[in-house]
């Protein structure tokens, strides 16, 4: 495939990746352009929800990492590994079980008879988000200060510092880089998150947006999310504003840890984990158990199945041109960054767009059709970025060979540079496939009518009161997100070899 040829073909995918955008910013500016009381409140709420989730999640997340990054604790890979594991589980899971266990007549009260308050509002959706999104800062963090020289520490301890003040001031102004990365993507998570909001019944703007579109309010629904979006640019913004340090890592700093502190640590990050993983485990198996398959219809996995395999396969065949466009100069690359735009913005914000497009389209309107569409959409930047790694690392003077034998440019890419490529294709049609199954909000916006999948299934039981149903999807879904965080991290992994 010539460098030219795939550029062309990249424009209109361009294109159409940025076209929600423009029908947001239409669509929304087509509304009554008040500032209400309501939209404060709304604007409040999101603000406080990100805000406070930022900000447990760095005082969760810093610690954690200093630990994994430092303490020379016995199996450290092994706990590093188990505290990364509440990112296999998406945030809505945790809040359904969160809600089912808590308050009067409630699981914990039930099964244990402890009586609990009811979790719901500002306070448990941040707690919930705080649980599965620490990880993110934990581990940013960590990989920053694996990266910063230990040679720093040991002059501040001979100025006469102890251990904790050079910690503290020494080491934790150098990670703030790793800090803020991982904040911006708690920040980002946190603002396109819609299940946790809307079952911890806390009023934010992924919440209000899916009010107002089953109100028919579509108009109104796409001002909420232009009002969403500017949010995800002040969030991105604020980022930008941080500068990382760059420094040459030398030897790696080991501290001793203390029996009676390694007790207290274990017993800390066991705490965690049985919040994070235990408790809602544990629920879904007690459903299970109790209702067993009650409910639960085998279509609604494969409709799951059948959506993002097509939602897989075509994303990889939109990814091709724009990977290869995007290893053969700027202009490639400016276009690959319009391909972010759905995977950068809350699904329930996309999904808003492509409703709307679907309306003026009657063939496309409540078909499986517009909802692969939207699942492309949403996840071709994986499939972009899970190719162009590898078409980076292809040489190229196996295709001048195959060029200079005679090979067409199009030979030469079939035979040559699409082989090579297969299992950058592989990887990414298996991280638009796992991401698409867990997919909510856009799915709830845009799936045919009684096409129900395993996450709108779970949702239906929520609205619904039977949350004991729920135990089959909400354990496949956890399954299914765990294998996506395998993917994703085999395949960074191989991208740093």
């Amino acid at each position: 495939m010539r460098h030219n040829t795939s550029f062309w073909l990249s424009v209109p995918i361009a294109l159409a990746a940025l076209a929600p955008l423009a029908v947001l910013v239409w669509l929304g500016f087509s509304a009554e352009l008040e500032f209400s009381g309501r939209t404060a409140e709304i604007l409040l709420n999101t603000i406080l929800l990100t805000g406070l989730t930022v900000l447990t999640s760095i005082l969760v997340g810093v610690p954690l990492a200093f630990v994994m990054a430092y303490a020379d604790l016995p199996g450290r890979r092994f706990w590093l590994a188990a505290l990364a594991a509440p990112l296999a589980m998406p945030s809505y899971i945790g809040a359904f079980a969160y809600f089912a266990a808590f308050g009067g007549g409630g699981e914990l009260e039930t099964l244990l008879g402890i009586a609990t308050p009811r979790l719901e509002g500002l306070p448990g959706a941040v707690l919930v988000m705080t649980l599965y999104t620490f990880p993110f800062v934990m581990l940013t963090t960590r990989a920053s200060l694996r990266n910063l020289d230990p040679s720093m520490v040991d002059a501040a301890r001979v100025l006469g510092l102890s251990l904790p003040q050079a910690m503290r001031r020494v080491v934790l102004p150098r990670a703030r880089g790793g800090i803020a990365a991982g904040a911006l993507i708690v920040a980002l998570y946190t603002l396109s998150d819609f299940g946790t909001p809307a079952i911890m019944r806390l009023d934010t703007f992924t919440r209000m947006i899916y009010v107002e579109y089953n109100a028919f309010g579509l108009e109104r629904a796409a001002l909420l999310s232009v009002y969403l979006l500017a949010l995800v640019a002040v969030v991105l913004w604020l980022e930008s504003r941080v500068s990382a340090e760059r420094e040459r890592p030398g030897r790696t700093l080991n501290l001793y840890v203390k029996p009676g502190h390694l007790i207290l640590l274990v017993a800390i990050v066991l705490s965690i984990l049985m919040a994070a993983l235990g408790l809602p485990l544990g629920m879904f198996t007690v459903w299970l158990l109790r209702e067993g398959a009650a409910g639960f219809d085998p279509a609604y996995a494969w409709n799951s199945v059948h959506a993002s395999l097509l939602a897989a396969i075509a994303a990889v065949i939109v990814a091709l041109p724009v990977a290869y466009a995007t290893t053969a100069g700027r202009a490639g690359r400016l276009l690959e960054r319009a391909t972010h735009f759905g995977f950068g913005v809350p699904g329930i914000v996309l999904g808003t767009a492509l409703v709307y497009i679907g309306l003026q389209l009657d063939m496309l309107y409540q078909t499986l059709a517009l909802l692969v569409l939207g699942y492309v959409l949403r996840f071709l930047s994986l499939a972009v970025g899970s190719i162009r790694s590898r078409a980076e690392r292809i040489d190229r003077n196996l295709v001048a060979a195959a060029r200079s034998l005679g090979a067409s440019p199009a030979e030469a890419f079939r035979r040559v540079s699409l082989p090579l490529a297969l299992p950058g294709i592989a990887a990414g049609a298996a991280l638009v496939f796992l991401e698409a199954m867990r997919e909510l909000p856009a799915t709830l916006m845009l799936q045919p009518t009684g096409f129900d999948t395993l996450a709108t299934y779970l949702w239906r039981v929520y609205e619904a009161g039977y949350l004991g149903y729920g135990a089959i999807p909400g354990l496949l879904l956890v399954l299914v997100s765990m294998v996506a965080l395998v993917v994703l991290l085999s395949g960074e992994e191989r991208a740093s070899l």
